[in-house]
């Protein structure tokens, strides 16, 4: 098949779907498909070049300026008259079978979706983030409305099969997208554990003066839907049993709520903020932790989470034990589960967060060894970049050949 990968982010640019469009497209193209990613523009990355036998061609793209709607998050748009010129330049000389687009409310798949409709080439959408959030009433209600009047209309004009991760994600698209869409078909995020795997913590430890801390580190960029709030909240009642922990946050800080709330609690001392770093830094920090904690807003289960697992670290997450459609989790078995503040709010209640932290720093060894290894065996069961890139390649080539997804998700 003759595939187009697409996404605004990319790397060299950081974050989960960036490394996962990336890993699917390499997965792609090893096994024997042609494949071309059409990406934004990012820092002095080449306009044009091949990389592991995958065509990168970046599109020149802005930034959106940084406000509270977009998490302060520097989101690069490529949309004008030239940008579509040579979107559709680019597709008609690769001619794809299929498109696999990655985001929903990004103008690269607007403009892919359009050149479908137009060459009747199916599109496959994969979703990584809700629009929507807990944390404000008016935020969420503006984002309700750029799904509805942004989103939706242009998923009209190409009707995408979509790709459910989570039941979250398939509660959203009910919602949301329902009548926008052809289908939808679950498939997981995708890890590459040993990517993760073999970190060596020294340098770590002696940057960071971590020697004999216990250390709790949480790796995602900063924003109210990884807003570290309700960890910053529970560091009192830790601190006050472990006053030499390290919190070390990795990613870029667009949200800064937490590092004030920390200020006010006088806990900012335990709090180590590195900003974006290189992935190939991560399984550094990852086997210095003692424990992984991010996934505090009740919203899902990401890829960072599934990386962590995949080397060992315990993980402490505010998650539904039911959160995959296809399995579920257990609190104690695979990772430590933290109860929410209450049945209609699903964040983290902080003082519980801290009983379940000082549970596991009491005897970060044991709580290794208590979900590790089933944590380990739940992601090369599930979660293994190769099964996921052979499950999308099942159903790109059943889209490819006109038959839709055999294993679909009902409506």
């Amino acid at each position: 098949m003759r595939i187009a990968v697409v996404n605004n982010f990319y790397p060299p640019r950081p974050g989960g779907s960036a490394h996962l469009s990336q890993h699917l497209a390499h997965r792609y193209a090893e096994a024997g498909h042609d494949i071309l990613v059409i990406t934004a523009t990012y820092g002095d990355a080449p306009r044009e070049e091949v990389r592991d036998g995958v065509r990168i061609v970046r599109i020149p793209a802005w930034t959106l300026p940084k406000s509270r709607l977009s998490a302060n998050f520097d989101i690069g748009f490529t949309i004008s008259p030239s940008a579509k010129r040579r979107v559709f330049a680019v597709l008609d000389e690769f001619a794809p079978d299929v498109i696999h687009q990655h985001g929903q409310f990004f103008d690269l798949t607007w403009l892919s979706g359009w050149w479908a409709r137009k060459r009747r080439v199916p599109t496959l959408l994969s979703i990584h983030t809700r629009l929507e959030t807990p944390l404000s009433r008016f935020n969420d209600f503006v984002y309700a409305m750029a799904d509805l009047m942004v989103v939706v209309p242009t998923m009209r004009i190409h009707r995408p099969k979509l790709v459910v991760m989570d039941i979250l994600m398939d509660r959203y698209i009910d919602r949301r997208y329902r009548r926008a869409i052809t289908g939808k078909v679950a498939i997981p995020v995708g890890v590459a554990p040993d990517v993760m795997r073999g970190g060596d913590p020294a340098d770590v430890i002696a940057e960071h003066g971590l020697e004999g801390r216990r250390v709790v580190v949480s790796i995602g960029h900063v924003i109210p839907q990884r807003s570290r709030i309700a960890l910053v909240r529970a560091l009192p009642l830790v601190l006050e049993r472990f006053p030499d922990l390290a919190v070390i946050v990795i990613g870029g800080v667009y949200h800064d709520e937490f590092l004030h709330i920390a200020k006010d609690l006088g806990v900012e001392h335990a709090l180590i903020t590195t900003g974006a770093i290189p992935q190939a830094r991560i399984p550094d920090y990852l086997a210095a932790a003692d424990v992984e904690v991010h996934e505090l807003e009740g919203l899902g289960f990401g890829t960072a989470s599934l990386e962590a697992l995949a080397v060992g670290v315990p993980v402490i997450a505010a998650i539904e034990e039911d959160n995959f459609l296809d399995f579920r989790i257990a609190d104690g078995r695979e990772l430590f589960i933290t109860p929410p503040i209450s049945s209609t709010d699903p964040r983290a209640d902080p003082s519980a967060l801290a009983g379940v932290l000082m549970r596991v720093l009491e005897d970060p060894a044991a709580a290794r060894e208590q979900v590790s290894a089933n944590a380990q065996r739940l992601i090369e069961e599930h979660f293994t970049i190769e099964r996921v890139a052979q499950r999308h390649l099942e159903v790109l080539a059943e889209m490819a050949d006109g038959r839709g997804g055999s294993r679909g998700i009902p409506g």
